[in-house]
Formats: C-alpha cells, structure tokens, sequence
C-alpha cells in the first residue's frame, strides 16, 4: 500500500475509533442520564404506550389505564375516587411527570425495572405487549374511607399505622385532588393542573399533610414528655404526685407564668392526672426539669430530627428545637418551635401501644410482576426502642384514663380499650389564628394492637372556643379504628 492510501486507511480507522467511544460514551456513561432527561421525549411516549400496571388495595386496583388522543400517547392514567387515595398514589401526568408511589415505582408499573426482565422475555418470546406490574400496598379501604369522609370539609389529615409491624392503614388530607383531571396533555388537563397550585389555591389541595405539613402537636406531644420523664427516672410512679407548682413561672423570665386551659386541679398533679386533664404547668416543669438535651433526646427516639423517614413517599422532617430553657419548657407541651407531622404523631401513639417499640412505617407491601411473582417483598423493621416495656404500660394506663374519664371520652369505643390524648394546638401571631385540633390514639383487643392513628385538622367552621382536640379530632379518629377492627374480625 502506498503512502497516501495508508494515510487514508488509518484517518478512516481512527474515525471509524472515534465513532465506537462515541457511541459506547452515549451508551453506557450518558445512557442513564439521557434517559431521565425530562426533554427526552421518547421516555415518555414508551412510558405511556402501553397500560401501566396498578396501584392495589385490599387486592382491588384504585388505579387504571384508558386510551387517549393525545398525539404520540396511547394511554393515560385513570383513577378510582382520586381525591380519596392521592395522599397515597400521587399522580401520573403525561404532560406534569408524577411523583409519590406514581412515580417512585415507575419502572415497576411501566415494565421498564431490571427486576422484570423474565417477564419481559416472556413477553417478548410469546409476541405479547410489554406490560407493567403492579404496587400492592398495605392501606385499609374502609380506614381510609373512614380518615376522608371524617375529615369531610375541613382542612387537616390522618394517618393511622398498626403498631405492630409499622404497615400504613391510612393516609388522607384534605382538601385533596382528583389526579384524573389533568392525567393527559389536552388545554383542560394544564388548567385544571395550574388551579390546584399554591398561587392560584390558598388552601393547596396537593399538599400532602398527612406527610409533608409539621404543625405544632400541642398537648399530644405531653406524651413524650410523659415517656421522657420516666425513663431518665425524673418519676417512677404515675399515681405519685409530682412537684408541680401553681402557679408555675417560666425558667429564666421575669414572672412569665405558663398557663392551664381553664380551672383544672394541676397543683403536684399526678402523671395520670396530669394528662387526664392536660396540666401545661406540670409537663412544661419536666421538660424544664430534664432540660433540653434529655427532652430532645427522647423526641428523637420517637422519629424527631430524622429527615429520612421513608415509607417509601418521604415525610417531611418532624422537628423538637435545640433551645434555651424557657422555650424548652414550651417545646415539651407541643408549643415554640415544636413541628410535627400527622405521621410523626401516629408514630408515638404507636410506639406506645406497641410497648415501647417503634416499627418503621411502610405502605408498600410488595412489588409484583404481570405474572404475579413477587418482586419486592416488605419486611418490617424495628425502627427504635423510645422507652421500657414497663414505661410504656405505664403510659397505655394513662392514655387508657385520658379517653375513659378524661378530654378524650368521644373516641370510647364499646368493649375494645382505646388510650388517646388531645391536643390544641396555638399558632399565628400571638395565638391569633385558630388553634390545630389534634388527637392520637391506638386501639387494642384480646387479639392484639392493630391500630393507632393521629388525626389533626387545622381549620374549620367552628367557632374558636370549640376548636378542641376531643370535641373534632377525636370522632374522626374513633371511626378510623373501628374500621379497622371491624376488617379484624
């Protein structure tokens, strides 16, 4: 070969090199990040040329697929009662993405996930459509229906868990949203999707408050306060009084007295007592007592400061401040700077109930295939160990008193034992807002513990001095547990 030619040969090779690292760059170094790049049209026309697989409840889809003109799309998503389940589903929108389990399990529902590959072979090999599988979650239909319809008009959400394995039995906030209305690409699809947004919403039907929203717990969170004080051994007996004065001033202020709601007998109260008839004066002095870094120590036990609480849609993080000893005071009956979520408070209840452990709570059972072998499957785990088996008895027979004798009477269930704390919950600028209704709860049988729930609403129509825990909370929480100990017999 003559020199020219040679020249030519090896400019032709190294091009021909060129194009191979060029294309094995695209491929296997780029490919992923293409591939999730939202210009990438292509990703979305596979997403959604074939039915996705589904959502499912107590074995029944809530979830579906219809056929759509939109263009390059053959499918959109479909719901069944939307705004009930989209604290749970999500949505999935050709033209606005998806997010919660829509999204975080989309490879599974599309057919994409690796984890699907013998039955995409099948599918392949038999000539059938790719087909996506399905998220089988643990949620209760009747306890959610049971969250929704309790919550009705006003503004707030529950979150009901079973203390035993962590297994999420409802999560509903309202208002909600129907994911129906803008699934597709049409100009009735982007305005209905533009109303629901914050600035064009006040009342954010897409925010998930059972998850993302912290408000602050109010007396709800006396029970840790309770649980923090028998564990650092401040009091051993809950029928012992305690050295509680009334009045009782703020540490390091001039003569700030903390407050009770009304004439109630909080003088060295007993603990049972105490919660019974809700003493700010005796739970703001033991969290004054242990100080902040025992307080928030035992706050963290119970799911507090954790930003990694996964289930798997991540919550929002619960907050119990670092602060100075009169904010702490007010941090340890649920005031200052105290934040949870619902979830967050459903958690204590249920570490409570669950005698002193805390499960990580969790709504996705299993992943399954078109074939229906199981792909995932959920173990429960331990997720903390907040306090003692005998202190958490202790504080179960103090609950049990708050909903026998006590604020919590509307959520007595006949024959079952059902142990709760309400809250009213201050916020705004110098209270000046309508107080949050809270109310945390479990429910137990001969057979065992199978619920607790948190419910907060945190606007309504009632009048001010009826906005309490025991009075608006606490029957919505009541049905959610018989709905689930109704699915128990």
């Amino acid at each position: 070969m003559n020199k020219p030619l040679r020249r030519v040969a090896i400019f032709c090779g190294l091009l021909v090199l060129a194009l191979l690292v060029r294309v094995n760059w695209v491929q296997f170094v780029q490919g992923d990040e293409l591939k999730n790049d939202p210009h990438n049209r292509r990703v979305a026309i596979e997403r959604y040329s074939t039915p996705r697989g589904n959502i499912i409840v107590d074995g029944k889809a809530i979830t579906g697929s219809s056929t759509t003109d939109s263009g390059d799309f053959k499918y959109k998503r479909t719901y069944k009662n939307g705004k009930m389940w989209a604290p749970v589903t999500g949505y999935a929108s050709q033209a606005f993405d998806a997010n919660q389990l829509e999204k975080l399990n989309d490879g599974i529902l599309t057919g994409t996930d690796d984890r699907l590959f013998f039955s995409r072979t099948v599918d392949m090999f038999t000539g059938s459509k790719q087909k996506g599988g399905n998220v089988v979650t643990t949620l209760d239909a009747k306890a959610q229906k049971a969250a929704f319809d309790g919550l009705g008009k006003q503004k707030g959400a529950v979150a009901a868990i079973n203390p035993e394995t962590g297994a999420i039995l409802a999560l509903a906030s309202t208002p909600s949203y129907d994911p129906s209305t803008f699934a597709g690409m049409s100009n009735k699809d982007a305005e209905a999707y533009n109303a629901l947004q914050k600035k064009n919403n006040p009342d954010e039907p897409m925010l998930n408050r059972a998850l993302r929203q912290t408000y602050p717990p109010g007396s709800t969170f006396k029970v840790v306060t309770a649980a923090a004080a028998l564990e650092n051994g401040l009091y051993n007996d809950v029928d012992s009084s305690t050295r509680s004065p009334l009045p009782y001033t703020l540490p390091d202020t001039s003569g700030i007295e903390l407050k009770n709601e009304g004439n109630i007998p909080c003088k060295n109260a007993t603990l049972r007592e105490a919660l019974r008839v809700s003493c700010n004066t005796v739970f703001g002095k033991i969290s004054a007592d242990l100080g902040n870094k025992k307080m928030k120590a035992e706050a963290e036990k119970f799911g507090f400061n954790d930003p990694g609480i996964n289930t798997p849609v991540r919550a929002s993080e619960s907050i119990f401040p670092e602060d100075n000893r009169p904010q702490n005071a007010m941090a340890g009956i649920g005031q200052a700077s105290n934040r949870a979520t619902p979830l967050q408070m459903a958690m204590v209840a249920s570490a409570v109930a669950n005698h002193g452990k805390l499960m990580k709570p969790y709504m996705v059972d299993r992943l399954v295939a078109t074939n229906l072998n199981v792909v995932q499957q959920h173990t429960p785990q331990e997720m903390s160990q907040p306090l003692s088996p005998e202190n958490a008895q202790k504080i179960q027979s103090m609950m049990e008193t708050v909903v026998k004798s006590g604020t919590g009477t509307n959520a007595q269930i006949p024959n079952v034992t059902v142990g709760g704390k309400t809250g009213t919950a201050q916020h705004g600028e110098n209270n000046k807002d309508n107080p949050y209704a809270w109310f945390i709860s479990y429910a137990k049988t001969d057979k065992g513990t199978p619920v607790a729930v948190a419910v907060v609403i945190e606007g309504s129509d009632t009048l001010r001095d009826d906005i309490a825990g025991g009075k608006l909370a606490a029957p919505v929480a009541k049905h959610v547990m018989q709905a689930v100990l109704e699915g128990e017999k």
